[in-house]
């Protein structure tokens, strides 16, 4: 008996430490800026436009960096050495075509220094800089040369004069390997939450949804996932069996996780045509989702 309660007071311990640890990652989810959908009434002129990353979004307080979700990064120490006790918004970028790669290295929660020095840090915005975006980005110019760090990096940005110069920039992005363009409005302050400020634009469209039944296979694909069956933030369900590598199928995404779609255009009854899965979502649902919960 008295070994028997050594046991249970020490997987007691062990238990409580693990809850700790767990609580000491979570934090409040930062109130970052977030992309409205590309419309074409849009005065493309009164915006800068730069690359979007396809990356995990990394806002750093000054002192921790943290996801758009609100789970603490951890990071080597020597990638943020020096950096400044104020606000940055950035991407955690490991190239073209490496979301996965990117997220599941940000998401260790030991760093692996090896690993990391794959990635960059590619920053867009000063939050709590007081002026437009022009002025913020003169702004951060200056404190990135500060902090003079190779994988810590200024998102270039850049002028167009119309939708055509807009669209040309766009599939000299895209046949790069990229994913698209962000616009953000130059007489704008830093406004957390979505708003017509911040916009985004791909060669196609993106939603998330949940996964709500897994489908097999059949003929080449017997023994792995066919299709899965996914559940939008507003109710609607519908299938999706494109756009999955053989790993991806033999290692689906499971019940209640969440993933982002590409999709192109609407049907008459309003589901996404065409959708084809991108990639498993990281954090959970989108923080719309969140607060409503």
């Amino acid at each position: 008996m008295r070994r028997t309660w050594h046991g249970l007071h020490g997987l007691f311990w062990i238990t409580l430490a693990l809850v700790v640890s767990a609580q000491a990652r979570a934090a409040p989810p930062p109130e970052v800026a977030l992309a409205d959908v590309y419309d074409e009434s849009l005065d493309v002129s009164k915006y800068w436009v730069s690359e979007k990353y396809d990356g995990v979004r990394g806002y750093w307080d000054g002192d921790t960096m943290r996801t758009r979700a609100g789970t603490v990064i951890d990071l080597p120490a020597w990638f943020t050495a020096g950096w400044p006790e104020r606000a940055l918004d950035g991407e955690l970028w490991a190239g073209r075509g490496h979301f996965s790669i990117a997220s599941a290295i940000v998401r260790t929660a030991e760093p692996d220094d090896a690993a990391w020095r794959d990635v960059s840090y590619q920053v867009f915005d000063l939050p709590e800089h007081t002026g437009d975006f022009t002025a913020r980005q003169i702004a951060l110019a200056r404190l990135i040369t500060r902090i003079d760090q190779p994988w810590v990096r200024h998102v270039k940005q850049t002028r167009v004069g119309d939708k055509q110069a807009l669209m040309a920039r766009l599939d000299r992005i895209v046949a790069r390997g990229g994913e698209g363009l962000i616009l953000r409005r130059a007489d704008r302050g830093y406004v957390a939450g979505r708003h017509a400020g911040l916009i985004k634009l791909k060669p196609f469209q993106d939603a998330e949804a949940m996964v709500v039944g897994i489908n097999p296979g059949s003929g080449r694909l017997a023994g792995l996932m066919g299709s899965l069956d996914v559940r939008t933030p507003g109710g609607r369900t519908f299938a999706i069996g494109t756009g999955f590598t053989d790993d991806q199928r033999a290692d689906p995404p499971a019940i209640g996780d969440w993933i982002t779609y590409g999709f192109s255009g609407r049907t008459a009854t309003g589901l996404p045509r065409f959708a084809r899965f991108l990639h498993r979502r990281p954090g959970g649902p989108p923080p719309e989702v969140s607060d409503a919960d």
